[in-house]
């Protein structure tokens, strides 16, 4: 059973990737490089002795973020080099993101009782992108190089609140169905929304706003697609090493 889970996750997360990045590639990469470049004429722009005021009050110097990464660290961390890397480092980053929510998915199937098949495995993959990719996003949309982002020990706490209490939150209403079930589902969907996500400092950024707002749909589009292709994949996957175990037996 063991094998047959992770093998089908391989598998999964493998035809995942490949979609995601092609993707990626075609859309949100070019929207990421002019954001670099507008993030680096700013940076160019500004006076020098502005850049020591903000790290002496304590404020936010983003410097170069990595496009990786929503709202990434300074260019201080180290961040793939433009080109292949950049295109390579994306790709195993996609790869191990795919393999472990394929491993998830399967173990949820099995947790509950459900048989995986690409049917199955769709609907649940779509409950895993509303948990992972759209809850989140309502509070922190996904965000280029250069845009002003709230502090990251912060967001990476909001970010699991939000998927973990919109997991069970579709658990408890998708699957318990009880009335009960179903009133403490929703309000599990809503608390983290009403508790509010991090705040962000609204400084002026030399980025487009039509760039960010492209930025956030398509990468939400995006990972609509990464999750559907590992449901099903999941599903053909478990049944096709399902039907191999038959044949050697």
């Amino acid at each position: 059973m063991i094998i047959r889970l992770v093998s089908a996750a391989l598998v999964a997360g493998f035809l995942a990737a490949v979609v995601a990045t092609g993707l990626q590639l075609a859309l949100t990469s070019p929207l990421i490089i002019a954001a670099e470049r507008y993030e680096t004429q700013a940076s160019l722009s500004a006076p020098t002795f502005v850049s020591l005021v903000v790290r002496v009050h304590g404020g936010h110097d983003h410097g170069a973020k990595d496009p990786a990464v929503s709202g990434g660290e300074t260019a201080s961390e180290w961040q793939p080099g433009p080109g292949l890397p950049r295109m390579v480092f994306t790709a195993l980053a996609t790869l191990v993101g795919g393999v472990g929510y394929a491993l998830l998915l399967g173990a949820v199937l099995l947790a509950v009782g459900r048989e995986p098949t690409p049917e199955t495995g769709l609907r649940f993959a779509v409950a895993g992108f509303l948990a992972v990719a759209l809850a989140p996003a309502l509070g922190l949309p996904p965000e280029l190089p250069g845009m002003e982002a709230a502090p990251l020990a912060d967001r990476q706490f909001w970010w699991v609140m939000t998927a973990t209490a919109t997991a069970m939150g579709l658990y408890l209403i998708a699957i318990r169905r009880a009335p009960i079930s179903i009133a403490g589902g929703l309000v599990l969907l809503v608390a983290p929304h009403l508790a509010g996500a991090p705040e962000t400092s609204h400084a002026a950024s030399a980025l487009p706003a039509g760039y960010a707002a492209q930025f956030a749909a398509r990468s939400l589009g995006i990972a609509f697609v990464f999750w559907a292709v590992i449901g099903l994949a999941y599903g053909w996957a478990w049944s096709l090493f399902g039907r191999r175990t038959v044949v050697h037996a």
